[in-house]
């Protein structure tokens, strides 16, 4: 009775407290524009499974998406015995479900130990794939300092869980062998894959009270590990656990390459070659050109930010950065997280208004070198397993230094003069770009 309360107490507030964080970053994502991702539901739905539930991105390099798998494959299917142990924590029973469905639970056990082995390989290889072989797109600079330790912490933490599953089932394993398990149905042998075999070799010469103090601790860490990991994620790049499957789904449909034009500018080249045409009035408050800071740019591109895995595949597939240029995709998205959530914690500090503190993404996060090194080609939206945009990011910022600073590069702004005294990129009038024919 005692476990019981504690548990439903421990779960509640858990529960709680994600839910206040995930409505905090719900708040932080609407912060940004509107923009309509509601057509098309069926291609969205196909482009999801593929995608997101498929991961056919991910296996255009099969190494990694092979290990990703395993750790992929464990979290979804190992959820259904979590449904046991919080029914058994809430209820005070043990292995509740194992009497009413028999070989099915033996069977449904054993293939999540399975996975759970295949996951710890996985995890093993990531660490290493890290800290010892260390691959250049891991081991770029904007992942020095938290985001090195976030990604090593969860990949510990999940080492730590898989640990706690084998403790708990182990040792259930020889109790149950034992006739000494505290479950309803008790007899016969529970049978596991692999728990049947390393459990007697872990913990076959304990004592019973001994068992069971190594199978409560199995139980109960791997619960508080998975709570944990729960409140976690809002803080952590592993947010795209959840939020990969929503974000693929409101992914641009549009050609790759086909920019967006803005709604003010194409009204006034309206009325500029036909000035009886009809266009919607201007609203009362003028719209920025592009993007300076996180609430310019839209839900959309703040959906991306949060759901960005930090694989790094955009930054080692990015012709600038291949050539030594500053920019880094990657880095792009990071840095709108990174205002985002210094954005969300002023909101809270101020009753849910934003008070101005003098900063913003642009300059203050990503200087404007990084965006006029990107040569617009696509490859960094191509290669995201997550359908992330960072293109259309650095776009909109381009568009505010462009149209509000008037502060591109030296070479571009030559061309924009032309263009607008010869009506073309070079520097003669256009009655003299026939000339060469006279020759």
């Amino acid at each position: 009775m005692i476990s019981s309360i504690i548990f439903i107490l421990l779960f509640s507030a858990g529960a709680v407290w994600v839910t206040i964080n995930f409505l905090k970053i719900r708040r932080n994502i609407l912060i940004g524009k509107e923009i309509d991702r509601k057509d098309n539901p069926a291609q969205r739905w196909k482009i999801m499974t593929l995608v997101a539930l498929g991961q056919k991105k991910m296996f255009e390099r099969p190494i990694p998406a092979i290990l990703h798998l395993f750790l992929y494959s464990a979290f979804v299917i190992t959820q259904i015995e979590l449904i046991e142990i919080v029914c058994d924590g809430a209820s005070g029973h043990h292995r509740m479900f194992r009497s009413s469905l028999g070989g099915f639970y033996t069977f449904l056990v054993s293939f999540i130990e399975v996975l759970s082995v295949l996951a710890f390989i996985g995890t093993i290889a990531f660490l290493s794939r890290r800290n010892l072989l260390k691959v250049p797109r891991l081991v770029k600079s904007e992942l020095n300092g938290w985001p090195k330790l976030d990604a090593n912490f969860i990949l510990i933490g999940e080492l730590t869980l898989i640990t706690f599953i084998f403790m708990m089932n182990g040792a259930d394993e020889v109790l149950f062998n034992n006739g000494w398990s505290h479950a309803e149905d008790a007899r016969g042998s529970f049978g596991l894959a692999i728990s049947s075999h390393l459990g007697p070799m872990l913990f076959g010469g304990m004592s019973e009270s001994s068992l069971h103090i190594v199978e409560r601790i199995g139980w109960w860490g791997h619960i508080v590990m998975v709570l944990g990991f729960l409140n976690y994620l809002p803080y952590s790049k592993h947010f795209h656990i959840l939020l990969a499957f929503p974000n693929v789904y409101f992914s641009n449909l549009l050609a790759k390459g086909k920019f967006t034009n803005l709604e003010s500018v194409t009204n006034e080249v309206k009325l500029m070659f036909d000035p009886s045409a009809v266009v919607p009035p201007p609203s009362a408050e003028p719209m920025r050109f592009g993007a300076k800071d996180v609430m310019d740019l839209s839900w959309k591109q703040l959906l991306d930010a949060y759901t960005c895995t930090e694989c790094g595949r955009c930054t080692s597939s990015c012709p600038a950065n291949i050539t030594g240029k500053l920019l880094s995709p990657r880095k792009i998205m990071m840095d709108t997280r990174d205002r985002l959530t210094e954005v969300g914690k002023n909101m809270d500090a101020n009753k849910g208004e934003f008070k101005d503190d003098g900063k913003s993404l642009l300059t203050d996060y990503i200087a404007p070198e990084e965006l006029w090194a990107c040569t617009s080609c696509n490859a960094c939206v191509q290669e995201c397993p997550v359908n992330i945009d960072p293109l259309s990011i650095i776009i909109d910022l381009r568009r505010f230094l462009v149209m509000e600073q008037s502060a591109a590069p030296t070479e571009l702004n030559m061309m924009f003069t032309n263009i607008e005294n010869n009506g073309a990129p070079w520097q003669f009038a256009q009655a003299d770009r026939l000339k060469w024919k006279d020759e």
